[in-house]
Order: C-alpha cells, then sequence, then structure tokens
C-alpha cells in the first residue's frame, strides 16, 4: 500500500543500549506497539517518529519464539503426532530439524534486515547425489507474524522449508548480529536529488535485465501527469510493514493446502494418506491451541477438498459405504468444526461466516451423514427421531452448526471456568437442576455431549484451565444424577421387577457418540493429573478430600461405560460404540490402581449392580441396550484380587445378551423423569453381533480361568454359559478353553473344571447333532478325547446316550472306534475286566447305529463286531436285511471285499449277488468305476464253482449291457477251471468251460448282442475324429463274434 511521504520521518542516527538489565522503557513499549498495532497505525498516529522508536518497534516485530516456526515448519512440533500416528519419523528430515542443522553448521550468511523485510542466503551443503545449492531467502513479518515467505529452492509444500526456519532462526538466536536498517522509504526519504538518482541508476545497473523494462514503463507514467500513479500520495514500500487493512496472520500457502490435501485424498489410503490427513488435523488443533487464526482458514481448505472428494457422488450412485478410516476422518471434520465455532472468543460475524459456509456444505447431497453413508435401518431412525425430536438428515456438519447457537454468555457457566470461590450460592436438594450441590460446588445442566464438547473446545482453544473447572462441574453433576437415580430405582424397584418391564434412558451413549464426551473428560483430566497440577491449585478445592485428578478420570469412565444406551442403528455407528469402548478401557489399563482407585471400581460395581434402567448392568435391561461384555471383563480382572463375590457378581450379570433371546419382557413405564419405555416388536439389526459375542465369550473364558479349583464358581459360571450363550462355536471354545486350563502341565488335572469342559462339549455336541458345521468332526473328536481325561465312565456315558448326542456315522466310525483303540486303553490305565465292559458299550453303540443306519455304519459294525462272534453275526444279519431295501450296490460291494478279505468267501459271495440286483451299466458306460467290483464279483464266483458261476451270470447279464465289460468277464471265465483256483492264481490244467454249453453261452449270447447294438448306436453319431476308437472296437467285436461261428455268420452283414 502506498507509504504517505509526509509520514516518513527523519532523525538522527542512534545506537540503542545493549544492557539486558534493567531493561529501558522504550524497549517495553516498542515490544508491545510491535506486538499488537500494525506500522501503519503508529505512523498515522503519530506526526513524527524518532529514529530510535523506529528502530525499537522495527527489532521487536520479529517473531521471538521459535514454536510458531516450528508449527510451520513441520508436521509435529516434538514428536507427539507422529507418536499417535504409529509412525517412525525421522526427526533430522523434518525442516525444522533440518533448518536448525544449517544454522549450526554455519550455511545462512548476508543476512539483512531492512524494515519489515529479513533476507539472507543459506547454503545447502553438497551430498553424493546433488551439488551446492546457494538458495536467496526473503521473509516478510508484521507484529511478531511471518507473513510471506520466500525460497530460491522451489519449495512446494504446506510448510516452510529449512532454508527459511534457519534465516528465521538466525533472528531469534542472532539479533545482534543482524544488520537492521529502517524502512527503505525511510533512506530515500534522506537523500537529496542527486543521490536518488545515482541511487536509481547503479540499481538499474546492476540489474538492468531484470528490471529495465519495469524502471522504464514507471518512469514513463511518473512523467505523464495524467497517469493512474501520480493520482496517489506517496509510494508503496514492501518494508515499511503492514497497513492497518492487512490480516495479521502467519504465512500459509492455501494452494498448497488444497493440492496436499486433494493429493491425499485421491490416493485413497494408501502410503500412508490416511496418516497424512490426521497429521493435518493434528496440525490444525494445535493452531487453534495456539489462537492462530489459521487453524480455521486451514480447515476450511482441506474440509473444501473433502466435499470435492469424487468418490463421495460415485458411492452415493452406487449406493456403497465409504472406508472405516475415511470415514473416521469425516469424523474429526466435524469434530474440529465443533471446536472453531465455539471457540469463547469468536467475534459474531466470524461464527455468522462459518454458519453460512457449513450449511452450505450440510446441503450438499453427497455430505456424509453422521451415523454412516448408506444401510440405515428405517425403524430404528424413525424410533429415534420420535423420541429425540431429531431430524432425519443429520449430517457430520449438523451438530457444528447446531453448536453455532450456543453461547458463553451464562452468568453460571462464566462463574464456573472463571471464579474459584461461590459465597451466595443456593442449594436445593429437591431440585433437580440445582446450580450447586450440598458443598456449595458448581454444577452444570446441560446435554452432556454438548457440555462436553464445550470441554473440548477450551481445550482447543488454548483455555486448560478454564476446561479444568468446566469438565469438574460436569463430573460432580454426573455423581450427583448417579445417586438421584439410584434412590429413585430403589423407591420403585418392587413395582418394576414385578411389571418385568425394560426402560432406556439415553437413545444416545456416550461411549461411541460422535463427540466423544467421556474420553474428552477422561483426557482432560488425565493431562491435568499427569504433571499439570501445580498450573491449576485452585481447581483442587472442587474435589473430594484426598481424590486426584486421575481418580476423578477413572471414576468418570466408569460412569460413563456402564451406561445403560440403546445400540446405535448402522454399521460405522456400531462398530464406533466397541472402537471407543475398547479404546477407553485400553486407556484404563495403563492407570495402576492403587486402594483408592479400588475404592472407586467398588463404589461404581455396587451403583451398576442396584441401579435398574439407569445402568448397562441392571437387574432389568432393555432387549437392545449396548452390550457390557468388554467392559465387566475389565471390572472383573480389576477387582478379582480385591473383592472376588462383586467380581463375579459383575460378571455374571454381564453376560446377558438380550436382543439373541426369542422373546424379551415388555410393558408400560409409567414413572416420573421422563424415562423412556420401548416394547421390542422386531429383530434388530447388529451388523457387530459376531463381535459382541466372541467378548461374551471372552467374559465367561476370563471367569471359567479365575474359578479354577473352586467347584461352586465353577458351577455357577457353567450355569451362565449354558443359559446366556447361543453360539455353538463360542462354547466349543470354552469347552477347550477349560480343557486347556484343566490340564497344564505343571499341575495336576482339574477334575471339576475337566467336568465343566465336558459338559459344555456335550452340549455343543446338542446344538449341532441337526444342523451343518464344518467343524462337526473336529468337535466330536475333541469331545472323546476330553471324555477320556475325565474316566472311563464319561465314555460309558456319552456311549449310553449316544444318539442325542452324535450322528450313527460318528458314533461309529469316530467315537466307537477311538474307544475301542489302544491308546484309549493304555491312556485309561484299563484292566481287562474294564476293557471288556468298555468294548461291550461299544459294540452295542455299533449295532444300535447299523439297525439305524445301515448304509453307513454297517461296515464299520462288523469291523468292531469281529472278536465277539454272536455280535458279528447280528450286524451280518442286520446288513442283509438292510441290503434289499436300504443300501445301495456301491456299499454292499464293500461289504462284500470285507467279508471276503476275512475269511468268508460265501458271505461275499450272497451280498455280492444282492449288490448286483441294483447295479445297471448301460452300453457306453465302458469307464463305470462299479466295473472292477464286477469283474471282482465274477471272479469271486468262478473261484468258489460252476454252481455259483452259473448263479451270478444270469444277474451279471442283467445288470450289465456294456459289450467290452461282458466281453472281459467272458474272457476271464474261459482262462480257468471253476472252483479249481483261488482268485488271482495261475492257470491250471483242469478243463475248461465250453462257449456252448451253460453258463457261458448265456453270457456270450449277451455280449455279441452287446456289440451288434453298441455297433448300431455308434453308428448314428459317428465323426471322423471317433474313427480310430470306433475300428478298435469293432476288432473286439470280431474276436467275440468268431467265438461262436453260426452268429458270426449271421452277423457279418453288419461289418
Amino acid at each position: 500500500k502506498p507509504r504517505p511521504f509526509d509520514q516518513i520521518s527523519s532523525g538522527c542516527p542512534y545506537t540503542a543500549n545493549n544492557r539486558c538489565s534493567p531493561e529501558s522503557l522504550l524497549d517495553i513499549a516498542a515490544r508491545k506497539v510491535a506486538e499488537k498495532w500494525p506500522f501503519q497505525r503508529v505512523e498515522e498516529r503519530f506526526e513524527r517518529i524518532p529514529e530510535p522508536v523506529q528502530r525499537r518497534i522495527v527489532y521487536w516485530s520479529f517473531p521471538r519464539s521459535e514454536r510458531e516456526i516450528c508449527m510451520y515448519s513441520s508436521f509435529n512440533t516434538g514428536g507427539e503426532e507422529s507418536a499417535s500416528s504409529g509412525e517412525n519419523v525421522d526427526e533430522t528430515r523434518l525442516p525444522f530439524r533440518r533448518g536448525i542443522a544449517l544454522l549450526e553448521s554455519g550455511c545462512v550468511d548476508n543476512v539483512l534486515q531492512v524494515g519489515f523485510h529479513l533476507s539472507g542466503t543459506v547454503t545447502e551443503p553438497a551430498t553424493t547425489s546433488e551439488p551446492e545449492m546457494v538458495c536467496s531467502v526473503a521473509i516478510s513479518f508484521d507484529r511478531c507474524k511471518i507473513t510471506s515467505v520466500t525460497c530460491g529452492c522451489g519449495n512446494k509444500d504446506i510448510f516452510y522449508c529449512a532454508h527459511v526456519v534457519a534465516l528465521s532462526l538466525y533472528r531469534v538466536r542472532r539479533p545482534e548480529q543482524v544488520k537492521l536498517h529502517l524502512p527503505i522509504s525511510e533512506t530515500l526519504f534522506q537523500m537529496n536529488r542527486d543521490q536518488l538518482q545515482k541511487f536509481v541508476q547503479y540499481l538499474i545497473t546492476v540489474h538492468h535485465t531484470e528490471v529495465l523494462p519495469t524502471a522504464q514503463k514507471l518512469a514513463d507514467e511518473i512523467l505523464s501527469q495524467n497517469s493512474e500513479i501520480n493520482q496517489v500520495h506517496g509510494a508503496p514500500d514492501p518494508t515499511a510493514g503492514a497497513s492497518v487493512d492487512d490480516e495479521n496472520c502467519w504465512h500459509l500457502d492455501e494452494e498448497q493446502v488444497q493440492e496436499q490435501v486433494k493429493l491425499f485424498l485421491s490416493q485413497g489410503g494408501y502410503h500412508g494418506s490416511g496418516k497424512q490427513l490426521n497429521l493435518l488435523f493434528s496440525k490444525v488443533r494445535e493452531m487453534l491451541k495456539m489462537r492462530d487464526s489459521n487453524g480455521a482458514r486451514m480447515l476450511t481448505l482441506i474440509t473444501e477438498q473433502f466435499m470435492a472428494d469424487p468418490r463421495l457422488a460415485l458411492w452415493r450412485q452406487q449406493g456403497t459405504t465409504m472406508t472405516d478410516k475415511y470415514r473416521q476422518l469425516w469424523d474429526e471434520l466435524g469434530a474440529l468444526w465443533m471446536c472453531i465455532v465455539l471457540n469463547p472468543h469468536c467475534k459474531p460475524e466470524q461464527k455468522a461466516a462459518w454458519l453460512r459456509q457449513l450449511k452450505k456444505w450440510n446441503s450438499v447431497d453427497v455430505c456424509p451423514l453422521e451415523d454412516g453413508n448408506h444401510g440405515n435401518d428405517p425403524s430404528k431412525a424413525t424410533l429415534q427421531r420420535s423420541y429425540l425430536g431429531t431430524r432425519p438428515h443429520r449430517t457430520v456438519f449438523t451438530r457444528a452448526i447446531e453448536a453455532c447457537d450456543l453461547h458463553w454468555q451464562d452468568s453460571h457457566l462464566q462463574h464456573i471456568i472463571n471464579d474459584d470461590l461461590y459465597t451466595n450460592y443456593c442449594y436445593h436438594d429437591n431440585t433437580e437442576n440445582s446450580l450447586f450441590d450440598s458443598r456449595g460446588w458448581p454444577l452444570w445442566h446441560e446435554h452432556v455431549p454438548t457440555a462436553c464438547a464445550r470441554v473440548d473446545a477450551l481445550r482447543s482453544h488454548g483455555y486448560p484451565r478454564e476446561a479444568l473447572r468446566l469438565a469438574i462441574a460436569i463430573i460432580n453433576t454426573l455423581r450427583r444424577q448417579q445417586q438421584k437415580q439410584l434412590e429413585l430405582f430403589r423407591n420403585h424397584k418392587k413395582d418394576l421387577l414385578h411389571k418385568g418391564v425394560t426402560s432406556i434412558t439415553n437413545l444416545e451413549g456416550w461411549v461411541g457418540h460422535p463427540l466423544d464426551p467421556i474420553g474428552t473428560l477422561f483426557s482432560t483430566l488425565m493431562e491435568t493429573g499427569r504433571g499439570e497440577l501445580h498450573l491449576f491449585p485452585s481447581t483442587r478445592r472442587f474435589l473430594e478430600e484426598g481424590e486426584s485428578y486421575l481418580a476423578l478420570a477413572v471414576e468418570t469412565a466408569l460412569m460413563g461405560l456402564g451406561q445403560q444406551r440403546i445400540m446405535p442403528n448402522g454399521l460405522y455407528a456400531q462398530e464406533k460404540v466397541c472402537r471407543n469402548e475398547e479404546h477407553l478401557i485400553a486407556k484404563l489399563q495403563e492407570v495402576d490402581l492403587d486402594d483408592t482407585l479400588v475404592k472407586i471400581f467398588r463404589k461404581q460395581a455396587v451403583f451398576l449392580l442396584e441401579g435398574g434402567p439407569y445402568s448397562g448392568l441392571g437387574e432389568l435391561i432393555y432387549r437392545e441396550s449396548v452390550p457390557m461384555h468388554t467392559y465387566a471383563k475389565y471390572l472383573f480382572t480389576c477387582l478379582l484380587p480385591h473383592d472376588a463375590e462383586l467380581a463375579y457378581k459383575i460378571a455374571l450379570r454381564a453376560m446377558r445378551l438380550p436382543v439373541l433371546e426369542s422373546s424379551a419382557p415388555s410393558g408400560d413405564m409409567s414413572r416420573p423423569h421422563h424415562i423412556v419405555s420401548v416394547v421390542p416388536n422386531r429383530y434388530p439389526r447388529w451388523f457387530t453381533l459376531s463381535h459382541i459375542e466372541s467378548q461374551q465369550c471372552e467374559l465367561a473364558s476370563t471367569m471359567l480361568t479365575a474359578a479354577k479349583g473352586d467347584a461352586r464358581k465353577l458351577e455357577t459360571v457353567l450355569e451362565s454359559i449354558q443359559k446366556n450363550i447361543h453360539s455353538s462355536s463360542h462354547i466349543f471354545k470354552l469347552a477347550q478353553d477349560a480343557f486347556k486350563i484343566a490340564t497344564l502341565m505343571d499341575s495336576l488335572p482339574d477334575i471339576t473344571l475337566l467336568k465343566v469342559s465336558l459338559e459344555l462339549g456335550l452340549q455343543v455336541m446338542r446344538m449341532t447333532l441337526s444342523t451343518l458345521n464344518w467343524r462337526r468332526r473336529e468337535m466330536v473328536r475333541w469331545l472323546v478325547t476330553c471324555a477320556t481325561e475325565v474316566g472311563v465312565y464319561a465314555l460309558d456315558s456319552i456311549m449310553q446316550s449316544w444318539f442325542t448326542l452324535f450322528t450313527p456315522t460318528e458314533a461309529t466310525s469316530i467315537v466307537a472306534t477311538t474307544v475301542m483303540s489302544n491308546s484309549t486303553i493304555v491312556r485309561l490305565h484299563l484292566d481287562c475286566h474294564q476293557q471288556e465292559n468298555l468294548a461291550s458299550s461299544a459294540r452295542t453303540l455299533a449295532l444300535q447305529c447299523a439297525m439305524k443306519d445301515p448304509q453307513n455304519c454297517a461296515l464299520s459294525a462288523l469291523t468292531l463286531c469281529e472278536k465277539d462272534h454272536i455280535a458279528f453275526e447280528t450286524a451280518y444279519q442286520i446288513v442283509l436285511d438292510a441290503a434289499t431295501t436300504g443300501m445301495s450296490y456301491t456299499q454292499l460291494f464293500t461289504i462284500a471285499r470285507y467279508m471276503e478279505h476275512r475269511g468268508y468267501p460265501m458271505r461275499a459271495y450272497k451280498l455280492a449277488t444282492l449288490a448286483m440286483v441294483h447295479l445297471n451299466l448301460s452300453y457306453n458306460q465302458d469307464t463305470h468305476p462299479a466295473i472292477n467290483d464286477v469283474l471282482w464279483a465274477c471272479a469271486l464266483s468262478h473261484s468258489l464253482g460252476k454252481n455259483e458261476l452259473a448263479a451270478i451270470i444270469p444277474l451279471v447279464v442283467k445288470s450289465v449291457k456294456c459289450a467290452t465289460v461282458l466281453s472281459d468277464i467272458l474272457r476271464r471265465c474261459t482262462l480257468t477251471t471253476p472252483g479249481m483256483v483261488a482268485l488271482h492264481s495261475r492257470r491250471n490244467s483242469g478243463k475248461l468251460m465250453s462257449l456252448d454249453k451253460a453258463p457261458l453261452r448265456q453270457l456270450l449270447d449277451a455280449t455279441i448282442g452287446a456289440y451288434i447294438n453298441t455297433t448300431h448306436s455308434r453308428l448314428t453319431h459317428i465323426s471322423p475324429r471317433h474313427y480310430s476308437e470306433f475300428i478298435e472296437f469293432l476288432s473286439k467285436a470280431r474276436e467275440t463274434l468268431k467265438k461262436r461261428r453260426k452268429k458270426w455268420s449271421d452277423c457279418s452283414n453288419v461289418f
């Protein structure tokens, strides 16, 4: 902006006194003016400013803190963000660290300050791949803020390069080594005409290639009386500081912010882009905490790029949801806007501008919804709107828009965050919304997430003391409400339990809420308790005697986690509930428990058990309440060493999962305080149900482990598992866990726990008996192993009741077989009498299974009954009875081969003939798997004698129509004498059977007939590629036909 010449003051040269103490009044005043006033206002306020005063103002106008320079030159200011993101960041590669290294190695030179402009050169040392580079750096500053930067390195990034950092830190750390001049306009003012002309001409000579065209253009305009340049009083001076109208903020390259965010979004979560975006959000919070106006400015740029992401429209068009990590980025975006609009010292016009921008984004169709993009359950959304009065279209910006209506002018709120003593408080015990409690401590009655959003805003904007005071007031209010709710339920307990009514007091739970109220309170108190106690001593007056911020933080987390709340709608919202709960519990696990904290745990555990509908562990809960398994497991682990009975009460109460029950209690809830009663009338869509069931299983496993050696507690835990866990896979896991714990190598087996394991295994068998389960065989084998460990009576018991536990196939092929194995006998150390009793039970089981399912169990039954003649005969008779009705030829052939192998050829022959009745081989099935069985059956009959062969050939002729198979049988029957040799023996010297007589004549005729029929059939569909195969077939047919001359003369015309 042009600087009027009459504001340029002259004065004699001045050398400042460099003494450090005491500081001069001039320096004190100049420093304050340099921080708050633009230099133009100083010039307008005073007609003449002495040169010494100008010099001190210019001197103090450069930033004096390295913290802001660090903030604008690296993602992290000390590694906090990099640590939270889980990355191993090389600190030496950060621009701020590199800038320090350049400064300390003497790479900064030619430093010159002219007014409010700093310049210098920074030499980048040569590397193995890059030569030495000298960068010219120029920095403009105003009111202790760097307002613009330029570097010859051509840096294209959001933050300052290492060269700008080096020059800036040189000025901060070595101000006395920087040659300081007044703004160039002051120097020009002291020159006469000849000096000015010489100055201009020398300047043009030195830089004629760069400035000559511009110099000539300016000269022409100045010499023209009507030119625009002559209409303006004065001339611009880039070294004279900012004007009154200039915005005073640190330099931020908006274009680079937009480009970087756009690049990160386009990478779709790959290459660490999600972490980079989270670091940008952390940078916004860092700016807000330092009350830097660029925080809101940077967030606006980020939001614009998020809204312009082309994937939003694509996902909406396709009806798909965004990824979980991307969804979390949107959540953080909404939370940051909430902090910005709740700035306690925000100007009304600024808030109005933000509100207009938020409404604009909110109205865009692709703006993400608060509870997820798609897949919402309309019935539950309607339910929530009917009770909460919420709008159906709630985006990630809706809460920030609503927060624009909040203000900080409430007198009681101001007292809470600013005053330490309350001398005129008024307490009414019967008033629900009393502003103070009986001790005179302030209370704050506001929607809890909204009140906690205020706390987060105060923290974010650099007001930690105020945030702590408000957080304590909110927690004391929650404590008082918890006590009142407990008293209220106790007064109505008998009536409510009689009616069996379930209710919910909060459709919008605190854990998993978009504003994360409990997490905010917990973090606020933990940060204070970790080393900032000395900063806020006055706030300790609002704590109990001996209470610490740490204890208050733990109690707050316990209250929030125990709140009964409805499971939110949609996949993302439900996953967020689980994720936030686990995150909060992980934070609690970092705290070492002492006696004070154990008392808090006991106190909250009692509240949870007796809190009725206000507690997630009350006696009656709403069917769709968020389960407490994860939280109860944590409580159980913490309380067990100190109060085992209370720990088990908590864990056993939490085992419930009413959403899976076939029916749930319902009724009308007519009572004060507007408690909502909801009658369940549908099966809800719980997308996280598998995770919830696994957590329920983990809780049960933890109790089983802890109850080892205590029969009473084990029995109680077992009953709870059988009552509340509905997944067979999870019960099986518990059974396996109990078995492992009971049979640890370093101790004797715990027989009580083994029995619990066996009982759970039996329940799994009953649950999966009539359903498909790919782990069923594994389960059966494990159960037999478990029963073996328990003892022989357990094995006998499962065999006696096998029909309620196993299928016949499982009972014979796995259970009975394993029981009768040598390894089982050795493991149980059985005597002969015990072995026989166990074997008798196994054989009885096998026969029962064979009767029920002969097709699949007959062979196993025969195998198991081999050593008992009566049982074996019974099994064989079962096979014969079933052969005509329920068994296939494959099964019969298999049993027949078994019989032959065991030395019963006639029984094998009998079963083979029965199998042949069920067989049917057509003319083209020359590769059928039953062919080998047919050949074996014929060979067996041939080996037994002519009568047996004569009996089976009619069956073969009737069942087999394939010419090649019949030809093969015919050939084999003519090689040896029937009944003279065993199967597979060499040819003997006996009399061979004639083809012209029975029984081979019937087989030969059938074979020739099959060849003729097959030939006609193949000729109908033959093609050139089948010629060679067909010729081979005809050759076999010719050989067979020649065996009977008369038939050959009749059929020669075919060939």
